[in-house]
């Protein structure tokens, strides 16, 4: 192999496929506002054919820019938070970021503090913060870092730049559902306590309730596992003060049926079971699961567009309500 070939492409060989000078490739790969639509367009097409990759550290002692986005993420391995994160790198990629993800071992004040001050020491230009406890605002609150930062979750009371689903409408509508079937006595089995997540459902499960002037029964607080899912469903076949289930998420709804029907009980037949999330496998498990559709890849998109507006002084844009979609299935019927 000649060295012409191994070498790796520089920006003079990018300049030379779009017909530009390298001055031009230089102000294209720093956003510069001067560069016309079409010319943008070539460079960006001669970047891609010889995947160019500019050297980012030289870039970063001009621009006093690393052109990478920080992720702190304490819930990395689910499906939510796991496509957020896939819609980050997409956005990330298409303006010419890259993205560093950090996953938070615990949610201690010191060990947030901790991520945040590695995610600084790599340069990040801004942080995107996937980290739905409370407590993880308070600590965020209190540091005084000068990286920009936007989050998925809000927070009552959290002061941030934040992007969320209307959880606490979709929470509504899967109970309205369940009334609608003619449910009165419905339980939920909501999340951990300090989780945003878990405040809004419940939220919206009980507004519904409310509105519909029907009791409401004591929730079940469970960990967001199939496991515990499957161990309240047989807890709660002795019980049977209800007709129907509202999962906080998914993965408790299925593992929930899996209790009941290890414990005699069908569903939906004897009791109606929702969930929260629409994970992949809701619609192939029997039955198969009603829930409330999310689209995490659209939240991480929408806070990479608002944190680049923040990090280069631009107005942020302007976002309608990213709305949570009831999808029927299978697991509750009429009582």
């Amino acid at each position: 192999m000649s060295a012409d070939r191994a070498r790796a492409p520089s920006i003079r060989d990018v300049a030379r496929l779009a017909g530009v000078s390298h001055q031009t490739v230089s102000r294209v790969l720093n956003d510069h506002h001067s560069i016309r639509p079409e010319t943008k367009a070539k460079v960006l097409d001669a970047i891609a054919v010889l995947d160019y990759r500019p050297n980012l550290a030289a870039r970063a002692l001009v621009t006093s820019r690393s052109n990478t986005l920080g992720i702190l993420s304490a819930t990395i391995g689910e499906f939510g938070p796991a496509s957020s994160i896939a819609g980050i790198e997409e956005a990330a990629r298409a303006e010419g970021y890259s993205v560093s993800t950090l996953n938070l071992p615990a949610t201690t004040p010191e060990a947030i503090g901790a991520a945040v001050r590695q995610l600084v020491r790599e340069h990040v230009d801004g942080i995107i913060v996937l980290a739905p406890q409370v407590r993880v605002f308070h600590v965020l609150r209190g540091m005084n870092s000068a990286v920009p930062f936007v989050t998925l979750q809000t927070a009552s009371g959290f002061d941030g730049v934040s992007l969320a689903a209307d959880q606490v409408a979709g929470a509504r509508r899967v109970t309205e559902h369940l009334i609608g079937l003619g449910h009165v006595d419905i339980l939920h089995l909501a999340g951990p306590q300090d989780w945003i997540e878990a405040e809004s459902r419940m939220r919206g499960y009980l507004e519904a309730l409310l509105d519909a002037d029907l009791p409401t029964i004591p929730p079940v607080r469970g960990d967001w596992t199939a496991d515990f899912g499957r161990f309240a469903g047989e807890e709660l076949a002795r019980r049977r003060d209800f007709t129907a289930v509202f999962a906080a998420n998914d993965l408790m709804a299925i593992g929930l049926m899996h209790g009941f029907r290890s414990s005699g009980l069908r569903v939906p037949e004897d009791v109606s079971v929702v969930g929260f999330d629409d994970i992949p496998v809701a619609a192939h498990v029997f039955p198969t699961l009603t829930t409330v559709h999310q689209d995490f890849p659209a939240l991480g998109r929408r806070a990479v567009q608002l944190l680049l507006a923040e990090i280069r002084g631009e107005a942020p844009p302007q976002f309608g309500p990213l709305e949570s979609v009831l999808r029927v299935r299978e697991s509750a019927i009429a009582r």
